[in-house]
């Protein structure tokens, strides 16, 4: 039992090294014992070096599509700016959606795959939740004012283990969604609860809701419910908040009911 404890702790600190080997049990056992600390090593090498791989394809697919994708924007705007034919309007119109909508669907997919395969680290801090809670309402403040919808913030205060950066992004999703499925000139609210655990930020609309049988499905990648279809959207921001929850210790929540609107929280947790 020393030998064998012996062994782990040698393998624990990397300084594992066989005995002779006399051809005795315990001998046979530090054999296969070398044998899989040396597999292990070899697996572990193998995935820092395919991770290594999907992080350079990520970046050269990022590279590579962000100027073209910039160049065709760029352009349907001058074209939308100065075309007045009424046959050619509706055409150039869609051109610049469609490409809007393949700018958002790759960078989107980056952030996912990003995630999915840690190229980039959720690095959770204890930290204050309004300045990020203020920080992604500051970003959705003109789209909102486009539709007459006011951002009302209700208790912000509190503290919570999470990473600035990536929880900004997961909250705009969730503000923007509550935009997205609002009529105009209703009202977004969102507001932080403090539990012994948790922290949670809220966020509220007065949409249409979310019928039951769709709330287990709507975090999945990709997944529209039918109401929503009829919206611009792919499907992949409500995906990006339950990874980027799950990844720093918390998860989200929807409570919806049909044509009373829908509150998502997404908690964090508090401690360390």
């Amino acid at each position: 039992m020393n030998r064998l404890e012996s062994m782990l702790e040698d393998a624990m600190n990397d300084t594992f090294e066989e005995g002779d080997y006399d051809e005795s049990r315990l001998s046979r056992l530090e054999v296969k014992w070398k044998r899989f600390l040396s597999s292990s090593v070899s697996s572990q090498r193998r995935v820092l070096k395919e991770q290594e791989r999907i992080k350079r394809l990520i970046s050269d697919i990022s590279h590579q599509t962000k100027t073209p994708l910039a160049n065709i924007l760029l352009y349907s705007q001058i074209l939308q700016e100065k075309e007045t034919d009424p046959e050619l309007v509706p055409i150039v119109r869609n051109i610049r959606e469609q490409s809007e909508k393949l700018d958002f669907l790759i960078r989107s997919l980056v952030k996912a795959s990003r995630l999915e395969s840690d190229v980039l680290a959720v690095r959770p801090v204890r930290q204050p939740i309004a300045p990020v809670v203020e920080a992604a309402m500051a970003t959705l403040r003109e789209t909102a004012a486009e539709k007459q919808i006011r951002l009302l913030a209700e208790n912000l205060e509190g503290e919570a283990c999470f990473d600035g950066k990536w929880t900004q992004e997961a909250l705009e999703n969730l503000i923007d969604n509550a935009i997205k499925y609002s009529p105009a000139k209703s009202q977004v609210r969102i507001r932080v609860t403090n539990y012994e655990m948790f922290s949670a930020v809220h966020v509220r609309d007065q949409g249409m809701g979310i019928r039951e049988e769709e709330q287990a499905l709507i975090f999945g990648r990709f997944y529209r419910g039918r109401e929503a279809s009829r919206q611009k959207g792919l499907g992949l921001g409500l995906y990006l908040v339950r990874e980027i929850a799950a990844r720093q210790g918390g998860y989200v929540r929807v409570r919806s009911a049909r044509g009373a609107g829908s509150t998502f929280s997404f908690f964090l947790y508090r401690s360390v």
